[in-house]
């Protein structure tokens, strides 16, 4: 499903940010099932989610494996929620299955896993290595002739794996204009703040030095999200990169506020709390 963002209808930008919500609801149900989980990264992908399946992507949900579909790496394996939360709602698998995250037997690892769950594309989670399959996958794609494209979630903490740098090295010498990475730049990592742990300097700026198109975006505002992807449509020499200028935690005052948000309990009353706040704004989206 793909429109142009300089005529974007109110009506789609509102779709879209209603869908950014009930993404953040069904992560919350998800997590909140289990009692904690990895709720701030998975929040600050919400927006990023909300344009890529709802605008950017082509795909099939009553086909998981079609053929032709786009690809969605998220080598934050971590923000796994979000993305189950997701793919949920697009009728993969049954909202009602979200309660079953992390438990035995259930097909919503904490991790992303391609061999358990409909509609991931790439098992994640060891920080650094989906920046390498989506380089492969994009490059068998070309290989083949096939227009697909594969899309990349990476986590700016993620980026402290030499691994990652290899990768856009290759994607860069290889011309992979197939290839789009998204950098969820949230400014923090598990073990604390970003510029503490690892001071990674302008981040935008070194993916151009590596061979990137690149832009720097406010994650979340999803026209500029929308806008920013539908650039990368237009093909060319080089792989795509947009730095998503976000906040961990996003979408959830308290956890935005709440200094290590990595993981958080959710129990009963922060759930109904925080899923009142998030109904009240999709009434006034939906109004």
């Amino acid at each position: 499903m793909k429109g142009g963002t300089n005529n974007m209808e109110l009506s789609e930008n509102k779709a879209l940010r209603a869908f950014a919500v009930r993404i953040r609801m069904a992560l919350l149900e998800a997590i909140h099932s289990i009692g904690s989980g990895h709720l701030g990264g998975a929040l600050s992908i919400a927006d990023a989610l909300a344009v890529l399946y709802g605008r950017e992507m082509e795909i099939h949900p009553e086909d998981p494996q079609w053929r032709d579909r786009d690809c969605l790496v998220v080598s934050k394996g971590h923000a796994g929620p979000a993305v189950y939360g997701t793919l949920a709602l697009l009728g993969y698998f049954p909202y009602e299955e979200l309660k079953t995250l992390n438990r035995n037997g259930t097909r919503l690892p904490s991790h992303c896993d391609r061999n358990k769950t409909p509609g991931v594309d790439a098992t994640t989670g060891s920080l650094g290595q989906g920046t390498s399959q989506a380089a492969g996958l994009a490059l068998g794609n070309r290989l083949k002739g096939r227009k697909n494209r594969v899309f990349l979630i990476v986590g700016d903490g993620e980026l402290d794996e030499g691994q990652c740098w290899e990768a856009f090295s290759f994607a860069a010498a290889k011309k992979l204009s197939n290839l789009v990475v998204l950098i969820d730049w949230n400014k923090r990592q598990l073990d604390g703040y970003l510029d503490e742990v690892l001071p990674l300097g302008d981040i935008a700026a070194k993916m151009e030095a590596f061979g990137f198109d690149t832009v720097q975006v406010d994650g979340g505002d999803i026209v500029a999200v929308a806008a920013a992807l539908e650039r990368t449509r237009q093909g060319g020499g080089k792989p795509y990169a947009i730095v998503l200028d976000t906040i961990k935690g996003h979408g959830i005052a308290e956890a935005e506020n709440t200094e290590m948000n990595h993981s958080m309990p959710v129990n009963d009353e922060r759930y109904a709390r925080w899923m009142e706040t998030l109904q009240a704004e999709l009434t006034a989206l939906e109004e």
